[in-house]
């Protein structure tokens, strides 16, 4: 009997006899491993065979978050997050790693070495611009999400799918850490930055209309089973190198509003803007606006083909339909990014960009600029349908944000 026929929390040094046992390695392979998860779920080892010149990753999900041992989720996460890496794979190949396996005792996948690629958080940090990145995350995005909707899946198949991928455990993190908390810490969770303490009670904590607006965007999450998304889509959920992006990290995948996934890519950007602007690199700062509204327009661009190539559903073939689909997509995109830039600045998850702007009035400003851009999405959602509109809400928000100050 093997000691990994039961479920245990993996050790580095209980990695080589794991992957030389379940076939991955040969068996005399001398390997070396490292831990080298940055996430707040996962243990991620690197397995490597010098010798043979091959590497894999076992990502292996444990019981608590890292980042706080009171908060359990089920380990059944890994085994959804392998089966949706390998979906992307069928939509979209060669924009996510490729999947080896998958245990469900242990709740650890192997797939693909990608540490020839860059974690994006940390690149962008080091003001670094990738001119491919709004070609390939727009592809991504269309063809991982339209393709999984009612629109192009024969609807059976559609319902047994998000059937087989509810994840409750995850999307309560979500509702709580990205949809509550922030406008209210009712858990007393939040990390306010003490120079913006009062600004976050104005603004969040006391504007009755942008709870209205939130409390209306929680439940259309909750309750819109539009697309298989990936549910994290953040820059410290993608690697990337010149040539090349790799979406990763889908474990809070379930069905759910394709704004979601979008509109976290757009305020992701926006952080990397901010710290680019804490560093005076203005010509980073640019080629992220940039980004922003390259990425919107060819998802449009994209979408609009894709939807008359793969559109299956006779009713979704009717005349405008499908521009008033991607209307409501880009006002949710909208939402989605107002929601992601408040919950990152104030809750418990927050991003580095932000967090590691030394000067404390620079930090100050770019916490206020996210919250003040967050608002405009939220409250003015239906008006966002152009790259362009939210480029000029950012541009809106820095004026506005000193002027706050």
């Amino acid at each position: 009997m093997s000691r990994f026929d039961t479920y245990f929390l993996m050790k580095t040094t209980d990695v080589p006899e794991y992957v030389k046992e379940k076939g991955y390695v040969p068996k005399d392979a001398a390997l070396t491993v490292k831990e080298i998860g940055d996430g707040n779920l996962n243990y991620v080892f690197r397995v490597v065979d010098a010798a043979a010149g091959k590497s894999v990753i076992v990502k292996q999900a444990g019981e608590a978050l890292r980042i706080s041992a009171e908060m359990h989720v089920s380990t059944d996460r890994n085994r959804i997050e392998s089966e949706i890496l390998q979906i992307e794979w069928k939509y979209a190949p060669g924009l996510v790693p490729k999947i080896f396996g998958y245990d469900t005792v242990m709740c650890a996948c192997v797939m693909e070495d990608l540490s020839d690629h860059q974690l994006m958080r940390y690149a962008l940090m080091r003001h670094e611009t990738f001119p491919r990145f709004a070609e390939d995350i727009s592809t991504f995005m269309v063809n991982t999400l339209l393709k999984t909707t009612d629109v192009a899946m024969e609807h059976k198949a559609k319902k047994d799918q998000v059937k087989r991928f509810i994840n409750p455990e995850l999307c309560e993190i979500t509702e709580d850490l990205v949809l509550t908390e922030p406008y209210n810490d009712c858990n007393h969770r939040n990390l306010v930055f003490p120079k913006n303490a009062e600004f976050v009670r104005k603004e969040l904590y006391a504007d009755e209309a942008l709870h209205l607006e939130i409390a209306k965007i929680k439940f259309d999450f909750m309750n819109n089973a539009q697309a298989l998304i990936h549910g994290d889509l953040h820059t410290g959920s993608i690697f990337v190198k010149p040539d090349s992006t790799r979406v990763f990290d889908p474990e809070f995948a379930f069905y759910g509003p394709m704004g979601y996934d979008i509109g976290n890519v757009v305020a992701n950007l926006i952080f990397a803007w901010d710290n680019g602007w804490a560093a005076g690199e203005s010509a980073f700062c640019d080629w992220a606006l940039t980004t922003i509204q390259e990425m919107l327009d060819l998802f449009k661009q994209k979408f609009l083909a894709c939807f008359d190539e793969c559109v299956t559903d006779r009713m979704a073939k009717t005349p405008g339909f499908k521009e008033w689909y991607l209307s409501s997509i880009m006002a949710d995109t909208a939402a989605y990014a107002g929601t992601e830039l408040i919950r990152r600045t104030v809750g418990m998850a927050q991003v580095k960009d932000v967090t590691t702007i030394e000067d404390p009035e620079k930090r100050a400003y770019a916490e206020r600029l996210n919250i003040l851009c967050a608002k405009d999405y939220i409250l003015h959602r239906q008006a966002f349908q152009q790259g362009s509109d939210f480029v000029e809400a950012v541009k809106r928000a820095a004026k506005a944000a000193k002027a706050a100050d």
